[in-house]
This record gives C-alpha cells, structure tokens and sequence, in this order.
C-alpha cells in the first residue's frame, strides 16, 4: 500500500475515489461478462471493506448505477468495452485484494488500468484458430466418424476467417451468426448430399459450437431468478435472436441446395466410446484455452475442474437425461472450483469456474439439445432445449452459493494467486 496516494478506506475518506474505484471495477466486471447479480453482491461487498457500508449499486448489461449511501446521488457508469478472459481473471484478484485489505484504492486504480491496457498473451488471430479443436473435439463426441470430424475441421476454419473479418469489420459483427450457420451448413450439407457422410446436423452443431449463446441464455436465467429481471430479460432476448439467426442461416443453406427436412434428423451415426470422449473433451479444452487467452498458471486447475464437472455431468445426463445431466455438471463444477480455491496458491473459483461453465453449456444445451431441433418435432425439442437451459440455470445458482462457504478453519490459507 502506497503512503503518498490518498486512501479511500474508512468513514473518513474522500467519497469521490471511492465512487469512482466502484464504478470502474463494476464496469471491468460487467464487461467480463458477469451476472449483473454477482458484481451487485461484490461492489456492496467491497463498498464495507472500503468504508462504505451503505453503497448502494444497481448493475444492467450495459452500465451500472452506484451510490455512496441512501442520501447520495447515483452516478451512471457505461460498460465501453469487453474484457478477455484473463483479463477478467486480473480484475476478480485485484477486487479480492481490495476486500482483503492487501491493496488500497488509488494504487488499485492504477493497476485497473494497467489491465485493461495489457496486451493478449498472443495474437487475436491465434485466439480465433482455437474454434478448430473446439469444432474437432466436440464432433469426436457428437458424430465420431473420420469424415464428420475432418468436416467439422473444416467449417471451424470458416468460423475463425469469419470471427476474424467480423473483428476488422465491426458493422459485419451482428451477421455472424446467420453467415456462420449458413456457410458451415452449407458446406456439410453439400458433403452429404455427394454422400461423403451421414448425420450432418450434429455436425454442423459441432462446427458452430464456440458461437452459440447458450451460455448467454443460462447467465440470463440465473439473473432473472436471483431477481434482476431487466438483465435477465435482455440476455434472454438477445441470446434468442442469435439462436433464431443461427437457425435461419441452416434452414437458408438446406433450401439453397435443395436438401429435404429430413437431412436435418438427429441422427447418430456412431456412439463414441469413452476414450474418444475423453479425446475429444481434451482437445476441445485445449482450443477453449486458446480462444480466451487463459492464464498459464490457471491451466491445470481449470483442466481440473472441467474434467471433475464433465464426468459428472456426461454420467447422470446418460441416466437422467440433458437437463439434469447440466445441473450436475455445474454444480460438480462450482463445487470442486471452491474446493481448488481453497488449497494454497489456488486460483479465484470464479476463474476455475468460468471455464468449465462453457463446456458444461454446450454438453447440456448449446449441442445435445440443439441438435434435437428436427423438422416436425419442434414442440418437444423447445421443451428439451428450455429443460437444459433451466437445468444449468439453476445448476449455476447452487454453485454461486456454493462458493461462498468460508473456507474451513483447518485448511491451510491461501497463496496469492
């Protein structure tokens, strides 16, 4: 802590810093993609640690509102930019610090913006060629055929080349979803038309995997149930649209081939055995660890953690179906995140978390349901695709409480991170 910066902890302090530092670190969490409940919840938090046990804090998708305490008025701080993921991760240890008394205001705002400057651990185009193993390893255990893999393969390469045109040309952005459906869709459904493979749905929802919302929808669930409507519903909606977006580039691509309703059957060519599942969860962790530029020295604990929550959820999903199997997943996941960050030196659970909630997702919703989406059978693919969405929804608000238990007295205490 430094002696020449002016200190915002206790009664006594200036006000304005304070505002300012909550504002700050509530629009780096917000724009890390947090539930608006869980940077409410950490902002009041910090708001006692600091000296203002009355902060007042309303959090939306896009901006927050802070008050100081009731009689104060409310300033409005807009989220101006998403963070990467291991920026995230630098933001939840610098607001551990500050609760914890290791770090004092002024100083944390100087670090805020160091993160927010700091450069990826590598290129962006690099990043985006992490949708290859992602496509590739959850193919393996979606359709783990040679021919639907090396077809996946190839439609993750468009996906990068479009997230990549999509980055230099903003205005392009919000076609993403409908160009990625249509020429991923396009492209296997042509291969299958010249009968080069058989199950093509499963594979273009393998393909299109690292760009489907359902992690948006489950966050928005969660935040509805917790009681932030408004940021709920607008995730929920927005999340929807892109789904729908993503489905209308696949059915435009059937119509343009001339592909009947019935090529877009779930149909399962071959039952992956589980050594194949074990590769394929392998590689697609590896291509989800590049795409967010995941911190180095998280990598084992989130492999970890994912390998635990995946077990889970893929045993009791083969039992109880998708939507149970993706309760289990993420509460498996929130349990054995606490657990790791109760060892010494072990990372923030939400930096373990956060991982694993993207694989769980795509296992419960994003693939096994959306690949349930068949023409005439729409009524009972909805209903198993909101079932899953629910079921990690609320998977996901047992593992928010989850990790808030304290850390048992005999536990050895933490290392920094």
């Amino acid at each position: 802590m430094s002696s020449k910066s002016p200190s915002v902890r206790g009664n006594g302090a200036p006000p304005d810093p304070l505002r300012r530092l909550l504002l700050e670190l509530g629009e780096a969490l917000l724009g890390g993609g947090l539930p608006v409940h869980d940077v409410e919840e950490e902002l009041r938090g910090l708001g006692r640690a600091l000296g203002a046990p009355g902060v007042r804090v309303a959090a939306l998708t896009n901006g927050l509102f802070v008050a100081l305490d009731p009689a104060d008025a409310a300033t409005f701080q807009p989220v101006d930019a998403a963070l990467r993921f291991e920026q995230t991760a630098d933001v939840l240890h610098l607001v551990h610090r500050l609760r914890s008394g290791e770090l004092d205001g002024p100083p944390a705002l100087t670090e805020l913006d160091a993160i927010r400057r700091a450069p990826a651990r590598w290129p962006a185009w690099i990043a985006d060629l992490g949708a290859l193993p992602v496509g590739v390893g959850v193919c393996l255990f979606l359709q783990p055929v040679t021919a639907n893999v090396l077809a996946a393969g190839a439609g993750s390469l468009i996906v990068a080349g479009l997230t990549v045109l999509a980055r230099r040309l903003p205005r392009l952005r919000p076609l993403l979803p409908v160009t990625a459906g249509f020429l991923v869709a396009l492209l296997v459904l042509s291969l299958t038309r010249a009968g080069l493979l058989d199950g093509p749905l499963r594979t273009i929802v393998a393909t299109l995997a690292i760009l489907l919302p359902g992690g948006l929808l489950v966050t928005g669930l969660s935040e509805v149930a917790a009681g932030a409507a408004s940021a709920g519903t607008a995730r929920l909606v927005s999340g929807s649209v892109q789904l729908a977006l993503f489905l209308a580039g696949v059915a435009a691509a059937a119509t343009a081939i001339g592909m009947p309703a019935g090529a877009l059957a779930n149909v399962q060519v071959a039952e992956p055995s589980w050594w194949v599942i074990g590769i394929g969860l392998a590689i697609a962790v590896a291509g989800v660890v590049v795409n967010v530029n995941t911190p180095p020295a998280a990598i084992p604990w989130i492999v970890a953690v994912i390998a635990v929550s995946v077990t889970v959820q893929v045993a009791v999903g083969q039992e109880h179906g998708a939507a149970i199997g993706g309760l289990a997943g993420a509460v498996s996941a929130a349990v054995a995140a606490t657990v790791v960050h109760w060892l010494p030196g072990g990372p923030l659970w939400q930096v373990l978390y956060l991982p694993a909630f993207w694989i769980v997702v795509p296992g419960s919703f994003g693939l096994l349901n959306t690949a349930q989406i068949e023409v005439g059978n729409g009524a009972q693919s909805v209903l198993a695709a909101v079932s899953a969405v629910f079921g990690v929804s609320i998977g996901t608000l047992i593992g928010s409480v989850i990790s808030r238990i304290p850390r048992p007295a005999l536990a050895v205490p933490r290392l920094r991170a």
